[in-house]
């Protein structure tokens, strides 16, 4: 059968005409989509942009930190002033995609602190500009910046912008005291940030986790140089540790010592028998226990020594998963240092010989080496809670040895 060219042209202008009404069906679908979308606002796919990058190569201890934290303190105090931010109730999981009006406080309480941008807006929607403004309040405090709020960034989030003003000054002081020229090259480390910073010539170069000591076993405050390095040590355990730990431990299992490679000594350096001890009494305590170098020993590859009255150093661990917890404070006092390698070959530098593959050789042959620094490098270990390092980078910490004065900065032992 042939069709008419007037049938053609008919069938299709009634084909035109039903594309056109399913467009436009379309198009009221996806208005009513888009104002359906309107509470999440005009800048969905926008990054936080107030303040600076959290990152920085500006050491801790630096003239510009010092200005910077005094600018902090200005902005606190209008903050203060101002009323300070609101609370945001800490009972949801708040994250990416979440509708929920305690959105709302969030949003207030970020933009106060520069976090979040006043472009914004105030909605009841966890957008991505939420998401990147809460990463970045993480950042700034020293938490996991996963864009959730647990009960670690609810805790920080709703301290007080009185008290933190207070931190802020508090710690301006800490800063001060340490104004003066610490060394071209140095290494310090922050308690509070369970952090290592190696600085060369005012900028950082290496930074490190730490783990630091524990609320009943603080590390000291330390200034000293690092004038030897130590590679397969043996470790001597401090008394403290001999009554604490290993004296209960004996008690427990009486071969503790031999399955940790741990020998005992007499004063007179003789080695003694662990058998032979009273257990049940502190009389072990006179004795010098000493762990072989190895796989199990407390300071596995390398001990950095310096100078100081209690008799801490930073040292490798064989414990490396410790390193990733968010509150690293479980050392007797000493300091364990992650990718610890990296830095003891920034350390060596200036010590003939000790290049990275000769350093690396040394530790595969298992034996104690010794290894004198030339130039020694000032270390300091000190406690700092809160800093900033650029207009709008106010950093804070955990008070968690209580110094700042204030309970409830010490908000590790408080959850």
């Amino acid at each position: 059968m042939i069709t008419s060219r007037r049938f053609f042209l008919s069938g299709t202008a009634a084909l035109a005409a039903s594309l056109a009404a399913s467009r436009a069906s379309a198009q009221d679908v996806i208005g009513d989509i888009l104002k359906a979308t309107d509470s999440w606002g005009d800048t969905f796919d926008a990054r936080s942009g107030d303040g600076g990058k959290v990152a920085s190569t500006l050491p801790v201890f630096s003239p510009q930190t010092i200005s910077f934290t005094e600018q902090a303190i200005s902005q606190y105090q209008g903050i203060s002033s101002q009323g300070g931010w609101p609370m945001v109730p800490a009972t949801k999981k708040l994250q990416l995609g979440v509708v929920d009006p305690d959105v709302v406080a969030m949003r207030k309480r970020l933009m106060i602190s520069g976090d979040l941008p006043q472009s914004a807006g105030i909605s009841d929607a966890f957008d991505s500009y939420v998401d990147a403004a809460l990463k970045r309040f993480q950042l700034r405090h020293g938490l996991p910046a996963d864009g959730v709020t647990g009960k670690y960034t609810y805790s920080a989030m709703n301290v007080s912008a009185q008290v933190r003003l207070g931190q802020l000054e508090t710690n301006l002081v800490r800063l001060r005291s340490m104004g003066g020229f610490l060394g071209d090259r140095y290494v310090m480390v922050n308690i509070p940030a369970q952090q290592v910073e190696a600085v060369d010539n005012g900028r950082v170069v290496l930074r490190h986790a730490a783990i630091v000591g524990k609320v009943d076993r603080q590390t000291p405050i330390v200034n000293s140089k690092i004038n030897e390095i130590i590679v397969n040590p043996y470790w001597n355990a401090p008394v403290s540790i001999v009554r604490k730990d290993i004296i209960p431990l004996m008690r427990k299992n009486p071969n503790y010592l031999k399955d940790s490679h741990i020998r005992l000594f007499a004063p007179d350096g003789s080695e003694v028998d662990p058998m032979t001890i009273d257990w049940n009494t502190d009389d072990a305590a006179k004795y010098r226990f000493r762990q072989d170098p190895g796989a199990m020993n407390a300071m596995a590859t390398v001990k950095i020594n310096f100078p100081s009255p209690d008799g801490v150093y930073m040292h490798d661990t064989p414990q490396q998963s410790l390193f990733g917890k968010m509150m690293r404070f479980d050392s007797s006092g000493c300091v364990r240092v992650q990718n610890v390698r990296d830095l003891v070959t920034w350390i060596l530098r200036d010590t003939p010989g000790w290049d990275r593959q000769h350093f690396e050789a040394a530790i595969k042959t298992g034996e104690t080496t010794p290894i004198k620094v030339v130039n020694p490098v000032p270390v300091y270990f000190a406690y700092i809670s809160a800093w900033s390092t650029g207009p709008g980078v106010v950093q804070f910490r955990d008070d968690i040895y209580g110094r700042d004065g204030v309970d409830e900065l010490q908000m590790t032992s408080s959850l």
